[in-house]
């Protein structure tokens, strides 16, 4: 029994989140999950830029990948150099990323920022939604909150957890080497798809990080609005693992309060 104590607490300090920050303004979402401690940052971030360095190559070789001097490419890149800087309160280590912003033509309804800040669009997201600004800040944010709170190396900890086992656990409790971990799992960090409750996270975050870049994140509401449209019964790919769009939209009208003041202040600013 104390055997099975010990280690129950030892898994218990390892998971632990971190204490409560300070009181801030702007959204409230809780710590990053402890299971992301059990998967190295720098792994996931480096099987990132591989994986995002192959795509661009490959849409390159399908002249698919839009040039620099693109207007919506040079739309996108202003959006996020506004964006950008706010990312670091959400985590530190975005101040060391190598952030890239891209466009790809595909008539998809899609957009991403994988861990380490690398980002893009689908030209299918901004023309079949005509989005504006402010709309295309809401997408952005919410992509780059999902690199920020960590969620795909949350998602790849709860894997090693289960699938892993006891060797890993041995590993983590002997400061063992875990740089094969992201091989291993075999994740595609480009494709992964989130749950409900990091999504509904991503949400607020995103609107938080848009706030204070001064776009008005009154635009997650009317964006989450055009994709019900465009969805027409069959959730559009971007759509298909995300909470229903009235539940996010309420979601996001119950946390206006929290990051309007943001908004105000970022455009007198």
């Amino acid at each position: 029994m104390k055997r099975v104590s010990s280690l129950a607490l030892a898994l218990a300090l390892l998971l632990g989140v971190a204490p409560a920050i300070a009181q801030r303004d702007g959204v409230e979402v809780g710590n990053n999950s402890g299971f992301t401690k059990l998967v190295p940052a720098e792994d996931i971030e480096q099987a990132s830029r591989q994986q995002y360095a192959k795509m661009m190559q490959e849409a390159a070789s399908k002249k698919a990948l839009a040039p620099g001097n693109h207007p919506q490419v040079q739309r996108l890149r202003r959006i996020a150099q506004r964006v950008i800087p706010h990312a670091v309160a959400w985590n530190p280590r975005a101040k060391d990323w190598q952030w890239e912003v891209n466009l790809i033509g595909s008539n998809q309804i899609n957009a991403f920022c994988m861990p380490g800040g690398k980002i893009a669009f689908y030209t299918g997201i901004l023309e079949q939604l005509q989005l504006n600004d402010d709309e295309v800040a809401m997408i952005m944010g919410h992509e780059m909150a999902h690199a920020l709170r960590e969620h795909a190396r949350e998602r790849m900890g709860k894997s090693a957890a289960t699938n892993i086992g006891a060797s890993l656990l041995s590993q983590l409790f002997g400061l063992g080497d875990l740089g094969q971990t992201v091989a291993s799992i075999g994740v595609d960090l480009i494709n992964l798809r989130f749950g409900r409750e990091d999504e509904s996270e991503a949400d607020l975050v995103g609107m938080e990080l848009g706030a204070r870049a001064g776009f008005d994140p009154r635009a997650g509401i009317t964006l989450w609005q055009k994709m019900g449209a465009a969805s027409k019964g069959s959730p559009p790919q971007w759509l298909s693992t995300h909470p229903a769009g009235a539940t996010r939209i309420a979601d996001m009208e119950r946390n206006l309060p929290r990051v309007m003041p943001l908004f105000e202040r970022a455009r007198k600013g």
